[in-house]
């Protein structure tokens, strides 16, 4: 039984996947713990805390409840339905960056038509999310949403949509500037020779959210449109 339910994109079974739910900690896909490298003078556990339960990710439409009358099983069918009529998305390249605050891999370049999939994705799955509680929307506006922020997250259940979403692969939580520098600099060799050149967004994931908080892989749907 899950509590929650979102739409992400994760790597396909590959190095970059593995190395990366290692530095992390969790590993969604098999729905378990994993040891983190063991990096001399760095506290990885500490570094990878807040993103750790979601696993390794890029959010396409963020952790939602289902409306009355939904099910996981019409959820898996309606994603695998639509990903059967979407293209895979080809990125320049990922590249590893300290942006917002925290180290992610971001496309290096801007990219329409991911930013149009994630649109689509938000709007086309929205029937499906129930209504955020009162305790939601005071905890996203304790980020201090802008006016258009706070709009979408009433309309759509998030805040960092449309023109606000910048897709993103975390892999640290908040960090200062020099603590971030240092971790791109640790990782860079860990991540960078997965990194394909180009890049291939090419299925989305329907994650579940454990009564621990932890998100699980539940079905991986390509993208053959």
């Amino acid at each position: 039984m899950f509590t929650r339910y979102a739409i992400f994109y994760t790597p396909p079974p590959s190095g970059l996947f593995d190395t990366a739910a290692r530095w992390l900690g969790w590993d969604s896909r098999a729905g378990e713990t994993v040891q983190h490298p063991g990096l001399d003078g760095m506290d990885v556990a500490a570094i990878t805390a807040t993103p750790r339960k979601y696993g390794f990710h890029g959010t396409i439409k963020a952790p939602f409840r289902l409306a009355e009358g939904q099910s996981r099983d019409r959820l898996e069918t309606a994603l695998r339905d639509y990903a059967q009529a979407q293209p895979a998305v080809t990125l320049e390249r990922l590249a590893l960056q300290a942006d917002h605050g925290f180290v992610a891999l971001r496309p290096a370049a801007p990219s329409p038509a991911l930013d149009a999939l994630a649109a689509d994705v938000v709007r086309h799955f929205d029937p499906v999310r129930a209504p955020l509680t009162t305790a939601d929307i005071a905890r996203r506006r304790k980020a201090g949403l802008t006016p258009r922020q706070d709009r979408q997250m009433l309309d759509w259940g998030y805040p960092y949509i449309f023109d606000d979403f910048h897709f993103h692969l975390t892999l640290s939580g908040r960090l200062t500037p020099e603590k971030s520098a240092n971790v791109i600099r640790t990782i860079h060799p860990l991540i960078e020779p997965h990194l394909a050149q180009p890049y291939r967004i090419e299925a989305l994931a329907l994650m579940g959210e454990d009564d621990t908080g932890f998100f699980h892989e539940l079905t991986r749907a390509p993208l053959t449109g």
